[in-house]
């Protein structure tokens, strides 16, 4: 029987952990071609796919093979997470473990929210919701990774106002991600033919969701200046230099998708550029803070002091 070492290295729990955040990404990509492809229901049921067998039977055909294969890479998902686990727990890093193990315990409240999402036909407010835990997967997932990386969690490098922007910035994200899910629940594309829609009027929706993200846009701007202004350390800066590009990649998409009546590949990529905003804005926020081996932003009351 072979015997894990006492302790991984830091580049092994690195290599792990960026292996989990891709997986959580990917899983979220394949859900939507299931929804796009009308094969949300391919699988009528939950925990099995059928009353009869927990497979996909030929007389699902190929939407039953769809829905149930992505079924199966829940469970390489979790594999990924469960090991994500043992390599934090057996190396130095304490720290990484709170969200080792947030990252796990999200995959059977994902797989539950699934099996709730199925049982009620496609509700689209369980689909939304269905969705936005996958995004708190891949926000906890980036920074897990991104912490890896680095020794420990150092002092913030950013005085409190440029804090606050970059948390506000997080939360109108936040919003933008809940209200895209407004969007499709109230759109074309149900997952299945007899699924439901929310009733509610997709131009107006789509008109709120385009206003939350030229104010994110603003935001993102409005820090970015803000930081070339004040010299601010070059991770911050990168990290909001390459969130306004993925911002406004994501807005061509979303526009382009919109004017040209939601073909499938384009609403797909704008699936995947949901996963990437969210991806680089959990990065952003995990940039205000340096590395343990980081000294901490001067004070203004310190000016000599920061001049040295």
């Amino acid at each position: 029987m072979p015997v894990l070492p006492t302790a991984f290295s830091p580049a092994t729990v690195s290599r792990v952990a960026l292996a989990n955040a891709v997986a959580n990404g990917l899983i979220v990509v394949t859900g939507g071609l299931v929804r796009l492809t009308g094969s949300g229901l391919g699988c009528p049921t939950w925990p099995r796919c059928t009353e009869e067998s927990f497979v996909a039977t030929p007389e699902l055909a190929v939407h039953g093979v769809i829905e149930f294969g992505n079924r199966l890479l829940t469970f390489v998902l979790t594999a990924v997470a469960i090991a994500t686990v043992v390599v934090v727990f057996r190396s130095v890093r304490r720290d990484l473990r709170g969200l080792a193990v947030l990252g796990f315990l999200g995959i059977p409240a994902q797989a539950l929210l699934g099996g709730v999402t199925v049982l009620t036909g496609l509700n689209p407010w369980t689909v939304a919701a269905h969705f936005l835990l996958s995004m708190v997967l891949v926000a906890v997932a980036t920074v897990l990774w991104l912490r890896s990386r680095e020794p420990g969690v150092g002092q913030p490098l950013l005085r409190r106002p440029l804090v606050l922007l970059v948390r506000g910035i997080a939360v109108v994200t936040a919003v933008v991600l809940a209200l895209g899910t407004v969007v499709t629940g109230s759109g074309p594309h149900s997952g299945d033919p007899q699924a439901g829609r929310t009733g509610l009027d997709p131009e107006l929706v789509s008109q709120v969701h385009a206003d939350v993200v030229f104010l994110l846009l603003g935001l993102t701007v409005a820090l970015l200046l803000a930081l070339y202004a004040t010299e601010s350390p070059g991770r911050v800066r990168r990290a909001a230099r390459d969130l306004l590009i993925v911002q406004l990649a994501q807005g061509v998409v979303g526009y382009v998708q919109y004017f040209t009546n939601l073909p499938i590949a384009l609403v797909l990529a704008h699936m995947l550029g949901a996963v990437l905003i969210t991806a680089y804005t959990a990065r952003l926020v995990w940039s205000v803070r340096g590395p343990a081996s980081e000294l901490p932003l001067p004070s203004a009351a310190e000016p000599a002091a920061a001049t040295r």
